[in-house]
């Protein structure tokens, strides 16, 4: 019977009510400080957003916003929208999903799977580490380099996306190598007991259950690298039309057209740059909420 007693006992969790004042006092001190932290932090991210949305929300709001171009627009004049830039925007960051995406999620595999320790996967990480704080603007130069000088080839929208794509890519790996290493050993095991092959237990098993953080980190850096301004304005021209050719021909993006209306003096240039801004955030934004739904989508069920 006191055996019985004494584990029940045990298995209670365990009560606090003798913490000292000073410990009380302490952790007080520590939550106002983190709270204050807090707020601090969230002054400068609330005025600009306050900012950006008070001077462009006009020019959102506008009927011929999401469904014209400035095409025929003197830069003077009122009207037009942002059509072609957001295209140009979702084009460019589409092609360099496409090629970041594969390529930085097989070699996230091998730094995980199968080059754990090799001389290979050593000097794989530490060429991901220097991508990783390489400036937009230098990836934007090598491609200029090599896509432009040295191949002769045009200045072009896919230009762009190879230089996103050094952008992205180290995000890519890093993002989907963390995925994958919290994925418990003991699921690998069980399936390499049943004679699972490898590569489907990495394909069935490994990439499944890291879905959910593999598909938020891809989406958050496409979503970063959307915004970078080096690249288009060292690879492509502004074009204040629709082009659907990313291969050749001038193409705009947002950031583009934000330079570009930044030198316009007059109140049409200001209302473009401030709804170009916003329409930029907003992109992003549903991007950043996309990200958390397929988290939670893909995320592995638990009974």
């Amino acid at each position: 019977m006191s055996t019985t007693v004494d584990l029940e006992k045990s298995a209670t969790a365990p009560t606090f009510t003798g913490i000292s004042a000073g410990r009380k006092a302490r952790n007080g001190v520590a939550t106002v400080l983190m709270t204050l932290a807090f707020l601090i932090a969230l002054v400068p991210l609330v005025w600009v957003i306050w900012t950006v949305v008070s001077q462009g929300i006009a020019a959102v709001v506008s009927s011929t916003w999401w469904s014209q171009s400035l095409n025929g627009l003197l830069a003077r004049q009122e009207g037009g929208g942002a059509y072609h830039a957001i295209i140009g925007t979702l084009l460019q960051g589409l092609v360099c999903a496409v090629i970041a995406t594969p390529i930085g999620i097989m070699v996230a595999i091998y730094l995980v799977e199968y080059g754990a320790g090799t001389r290979l996967a050593r000097a794989t990480t530490f060429m991901v580490d220097i991508l990783t704080g390489v400036p937009s603007i230098v990836a934007a130069l090598f491609v200029y380099a090599v896509w432009i000088s040295i191949f002769g080839l045009p200045r072009s929208a896919l230009a762009v996306s190879l230089a996103l794509v050094l952008l992205m890519l180290p995000v890519v790996v890093r993002s989907t190598e963390e995925m994958l290493r919290i994925v418990p050993d003991d699921l690998r095991e069980a399936s390499y007991a049943l004679g699972v092959p490898k590569w489907k237990t990495i394909v069935k098993i490994v990439i499944p259950t890291a879905l959910s953080g593999m598909l938020t980190g891809i989406v958050l850096a496409l979503a970063r690298v959307m915004g970078e301004t080096a690249p288009v304005l060292i690879l492509v021209a502004y074009a204040p039309y629709i082009n659907f050719d990313i291969f050749g021909g001038n193409m705009a993006s947002l950031p583009l057209m934000m330079t570009v209306e930044r030198a316009n003096p007059t109140d049409a240039g200001a209302d473009r740059l401030w709804g170009a801004a916003i329409t930029l955030i907003l992109i992003i934004t549903i991007f950043q909420l996309l990200a958390a739904v397929l988290s939670k989508i893909t995320a592995p069920k638990t009974k």
